[in-house]
């Protein structure tokens, strides 16, 4: 009985100090929360260095941005290339690789170090891009580089919008870049170098570069559309500067400590304005040997950011954030899905994190998305049409979304694109089909519309049930909707979806 009291005694008092530890817990977890709640509601209300008033009614982007405070990277936000050995498209410019230990995050900043490692493992394998060289990693022309670098890149990718980073480069031969890729595309916002070897070449310690590439198929260098190079009045690696890039639908704004310096549109540049695909953000640093090589007495240095943020303009288009997929730019993202680490700019190859139109091989013959024909972008589906000898063979040709994609609650809506009609007898409705719930729409009277311009089509609907989990969208042209023979072809842009004003 003794031993029965003292035991139920004891586990009285053990009950007492779990449950007390229990409660410090969860207030400290609660004290925390709050904490981390408040830092996130002041960040959320700091503006873009280039329009510190926020007249353009910017919305920080949190899931992309970063402060880099605590002791590590957040890996919810980053994938760092090497952690786990797993690079993502590459391991960085050979001769240096990226290592994962090179990723520190002290001082409430981001440093991606270049080290000199002798006793490093590097990959048996070189890297080669095109015209810029080959060369193996941990090695130059036969001789050992030892060098490594780092690299990391947002797990989530944007369309439109400020990116902006407050940072200073190493002073030291090795570069420290700011970019995005993305389907097709790449923005080099900025690579600085903070100690080039080569006075003369395409980045001094005082200068700066700026990008944009075209990765469509042939990916094949020169792939460079646009590049914009800046002398500074400081060097690189002396202190710290904030870049910035503002990305609009058919423009580019690029700019230095709140300066715009540079600012390309759709117009001077044509089809060859490829920015209109979501992209993920990277910052790295690598060697780049025409340049000339780092020193291993100038090594380590850090490539040191203070943040990196992410501003966007609130839109009232529900289908705003997969718009380049409903302009029939590129890829809808199912970013709940693993990024494939073998997925490159130039793949179109569909899978479980990039999806694209379907079209059945009977609508194939009438429905396409081309290139050159646009209303926003380079690209927009055609209706090619028939001749008088020909008919539509199909009872109706389809273009269809991936199922999952459309992702809408229940309530009352204006659903419109841009149509071009061509002369001639043309198909007088257009349908859109969602799936679940079923729910038609349709654009009636195209015979009537103006013809060879871009106009706006639009109907209301009304759904009662939000969208299931396998919702879509088809786009129908149906055989009895069109002439028997001679049907004009016409294209159509930028799918939007927008709560009915009543």
């Amino acid at each position: 009985m003794k031993h029965y009291k003292f035991r139920t005694s004891l586990l009285l008092a053990l009950f007492i100090c779990l449950n007390i530890s229990c409660q410090n817990i969860k207030n400290h977890t609660e004290a925390s929360n709050k904490v981390s709640a408040y830092h996130k509601s002041q960040v959320s209300k700091i503006a873009p260095y280039s329009d510190p008033e926020n007249k353009d009614g910017w919305v920080l982007n949190q899931e992309l941005s970063d402060e880099f405070n605590g002791t590590e990277i957040d890996t919810v936000k980053w994938f760092v290339e090497g952690l786990n050995d797993n690079y993502y498209i590459w391991k960085g410019r050979a001769p240096s690789q990226f290592v994962p230990h090179n990723v520190i995050v002290e001082d409430d900043k981001l440093k991606l170090r270049t080290n000199w490692e002798p006793d490093y493992k590097f990959y048996e394998e070189s890297y080669s891009d095109g015209n810029m060289g080959t060369s193996k990693y941990g090695e130059y022309k036969g001789k050992p580089m030892p060098v490594t670098t780092a690299g990391v890149l947002t797990n989530k990718r944007f369309l439109y919008g400020y990116m902006e980073v407050k940072s200073k480069v190493g002073n030291a031969a090795i570069t420290g870049a700011f970019w995005a890729i993305g389907h097709e595309q790449e923005l080099d916002v900025y690579e600085l170098m903070g100690n080039p070897k080569v006075k003369t070449g395409n980045i001094r310690e005082d200068s700066y570069l700026a990008t944009a590439h075209d990765w469509s198929p042939p990916a094949q260098r020169p792939t460079k559309i646009f590049n914009h190079e800046e002398n500074l009045d400081f060097r690189t690696a002396d202190d710290f500067h904030v870049y910035g890039a503002e990305w609009g639908v058919d423009y580019l704004k690029l700019f230095i400590d709140g300066k715009m310096i540079r600012h390309f549109t759709q117009d001077q540049l044509g089809t060859a304005f490829v920015l209109n695909n979501p992209m993920e953000v990277w910052l790295d640093s690598e060697i780049f040997f025409w340049l000339g090589m780092p020193h291993k007495e100038e090594l380590p240095v850090d490539f040191e950011i203070e943040y990196m943020r992410v501003w966007q303009k609130p839109s009232d288009n529900l289908l705003a954030k997969d718009a380049a997929f409903y302009g029939f730019e590129g890829p809808i993202l199912f970013e709940e899905n693993p990024r494939p680490l073998t997925l490159l700019p130039e793949d179109s190859t569909p899978n479980d994190y990039q999806k694209f139109w379907i079209f059945d091989e009977g609508s194939a013959k009438y429905l396409s998305i081309v290139h050159g024909d646009y209303y926003h972008g380079v690209n927009s589906l055609k209706f090619s049409g028939y001749s008088k000898t020909e008919n539509l063979e199909v009872k109706k040709a389809v273009a269809k979304a991936p199922d999952g994609s459309l992702n809408i609650p229940a309530g009352e809506y204006t659903v419109s694109a841009k149509v071009w009609l061509d002369q001639g007898v043309i198909a007088d409705k257009i349908h859109l089909v969602l799936k679940n719930p079923n729910t038609e729409i349709v654009f009636d009277n195209l015979k009537n519309k103006p013809r060879r311009q871009w106009i706006t089509i639009q109907s209301k609907i009304s759904r009662k049930e939000a969208s299931g989990i396998d919702d879509s969208i088809s786009i129908e042209i149906r055989k009895e909707d069109l002439p028997k023979t001679r049907a004009a072809k016409f294209f159509i842009d930028d799918i939007e979806i927008k709560k009915a004003i009543n």
